[in-house]
């Protein structure tokens, strides 16, 4: 008793340990701003910068036998979007339109390729689309869904300029998903169908879910790590919810969902389907994580989506009929 209150009221003590924490704060914030800056920045081929490797588009449509043209989308005078529009053969009529957006880490070549291929073979007009920071878009920098949602945005308008053939479908995978739910939310996008595969509910989430994996304490790192994101890149991570912007979406939606998907639980993808105020259909992958899922099971991929797409067309010509 008396060696507790010695060390309870010993001043030297009390002074060692505001040090060790102002040391621990400042190690702690040190190391969240570093993981930011990693989260959020690529590096370029032959740089020595600490990001992720930049994706590129190493392949191109026509390695699977696709004719494509590649558009450039203006964001700014130094800013642009590159893509790939995939248009079905001239002598046919599109059922519709799809844009596609790859996830974090991801680009148009490696990760939109796949169902691209199957959109077309059933007479889609595709356009594939990367993000600013990575693909044959400019700038090496990712905002995990906020900015991209601009991108969204500018796609949509970039088409409406030329030839859209409707319905008009927006597909993305993992943080396209988020990108798109906040275009259909905060920048007037209204598309006639969405498809999010392998959705997540809220950023500070997404990454605990990634802390954990790797056995990392997620509080307070995964705050932090949001925190300084937010201040390199000027938005607020925590009002980063997806699951948030579903309840502003009234157009069909289908979700894809890997049951063993490590980054976002089953309960999450609940939240976002309950959310969505439109028709929508939920798929469960039960031998799938966190994957591309039409390289996972081609077969349950296509059924789900012929299906959702029936339900988009169908949805679409009564709406005409009504005007």
């Amino acid at each position: 008793m008396r060696l507790l209150k010695k060390f309870k009221f010993s001043k030297k003590i009390r002074q060692q340990l505001v040090v060790l924490l102002l040391i621990s704060f400042c190690l702690l914030n040190i190391l969240a701003y570093m993981g930011a800056y990693k989260l959020t920045h690529f590096a370029t081929s032959g740089s020595s910068g600490c990001g992720l490797p930049q994706p590129s588009s190493a392949k191109v449509p026509t390695t699977l036998g696709l004719e494509y043209v590649t558009q450039c989308i203006r964001v700014s005078q130094t800013e642009w979007l590159e893509a790939w529009s995939i248009p079905v053969p001239p002598s046919t009529t599109a059922k519709g339109t799809i844009i596609l957006f790859p996830g974090n880490g991801g680009s148009k070549a490696k990760q939109l390729l796949a169902p691209a291929r199957v959109f077309h073979s059933w007479g889609y007009d595709t356009l594939l689309v990367d993000f600013r920071g990575v693909g044959g878009s400019s700038g090496n920098t990712t905002t995990l869904g906020i900015r991209e949602a601009e991108d969204v945005a500018l796609s949509v308008e970039h088409l409406g300029k030329t030839h859209l053939q409707r319905p008009l479908i927006l597909y993305g995978v993992s943080m396209g998903t988020a990108a798109i739910l906040k275009a259909v939310a905060d920048k007037n996008v209204h598309p006639d169908g969405i498809i999010l595969e392998l959705p997540f509910a809220r950023l500070v989430d997404a990454l605990r879910s990634r802390f954990r994996a790797v056995f990392i304490p997620t509080f307070p790192l995964a705050e932090l790590t949001v925190f300084w994101g937010g201040i390199q890149h000027g938005f607020d991570g925590f009002a980063h919810n997806p699951v948030e912007d579903a309840k502003l979406v009234e157009c069909p939606t289908l979700i894809l969902h890997g049951k063993l998907d490590k980054w976002t639980t089953g309960a999450e993808i609940e939240q976002i389907f309950n959310n969505l105020r439109g028709a929508k259909q939920l798929s469960i992958f039960p031998d799938a994580g966190h994957a591309l899922l039409v390289t996972v099971d081609l077969h349950r991929w296509t059924q789900d989506l012929k299906k959702f797409l029936k339900i988009v067309e169908r949805s679409t010509s009564q709406f005409s009929a009504l005007i």
